[in-house]
């Protein structure tokens, strides 16, 4: 490929998802020892220290990190890079990502997704699939692009406790008062976490994503992603209600990165829907 397309390990990509992929992990620190995230942690160890009452926090690559593997690409004979990664508002990745690629005149191009978990990952996915099939880094990147639009991000938690402690949460900061023990349905808008609805129990929740997805892509073929943080029962039952609900082609179930997991905490359970291209 003359575009090598780079990402981060917040896309927490399937393993199908992964050809034609580099990946930069970020760090998670754990009672003070930090590992790789998908190298060293598992999100189910962040899951087990959270309800521990242990310290779980996280740590972007820095722009060194990332000038490493855009030299390695570069050297390896790839004309460009396009670099995709978590939502600027959300991590400092986007932006070490950005300040490392001034040293490449203009071979590396960064792209904020906006996204978070596969809201990040099926654009970094629709870069390499251009960039396999031969496209120039003004083409990959369009692709990248056009993933972004078609991409809806849908989710809830047990609590917004642990979103909140790390200031994550942002606008849904304001809706949230006092009202824990609610399960909010949260969605991303313009890079940053907002609050859709609150509802008062699980099953109520899965149904309600299930409905938002519907109004979001209708009878649309869609490429369906169901991630979450130490609750596989509810994301099956999810994924199953989404597939009896919506036109799915391909879907995949699985657990959400352990970056992700340190912020949401045990119980999230996350629906990105891709629509596929006509």
């Amino acid at each position: 490929m003359s575009v090598a397309v780079v990402t981060d390990s917040t896309a927490a990509l399937p393993a199908p998802l992964l050809a034609g992929l580099t990946v930069v992990p970020l760090t998670v620190v754990i009672d003070g020892v930090g590992a790789q995230e998908g190298v060293g942690v598992a999100p189910g160890a962040v899951a087990e220290a959270l309800a521990a009452g242990k310290s779980v926090s996280t740590s972007r690559p820095t722009p060194a990190a990332f000038a490493e593997e855009y030299e390695r690409l570069l050297g390896a004979g790839h004309e460009a890079v396009l670099s995709v990664h978590l939502s600027a508002k959300l991590s400092g990745t986007w932006e070490s990502a950005a300040l490392a690629a001034k040293d490449f005149a203009g071979r590396v191009e960064v792209i904020d997704s906006g996204g978070a978990g596969m809201g990040l990952g099926f654009p970094a996915v629709a870069a390499a699939g251009a960039a396999s099939a031969g496209a120039d880094l003004a083409d990959v990147r369009a692709a990248a692009m056009s993933a972004i639009e078609r991409t809806t991000t849908l989710f809830y938690v047990d609590t917004l406790e642990f979103m909140r402690r790390g200031g994550r949460i942002g606008a849904a900061s304001a809706a949230v008062g006092t009202a824990l023990a609610v399960k909010p349905i949260l969605g991303m808008r313009d890079g940053a976490v907002v609050p859709l609805e609150k509802v008062r129990t699980s099953s109520r929740a899965i149904a309600r994503v299930v409905e938002r997805a519907f109004e979001a892509v209708g009878s649309h073929a869609v490429d369906v992603v169901v991630q979450h943080a130490a609750a596989p029962e509810r994301a099956d039952a999810l994924a199953s209600a989404l597939s009896a609900r919506l036109a799915v082609r391909d879907r995949y179930v699985g657990e959400i990165g352990a970056v992700l997991a340190a912020h949401s905490g045990p119980g999230l359970v996350c629906a990105v829907l891709y629509r596929v291209a006509p």
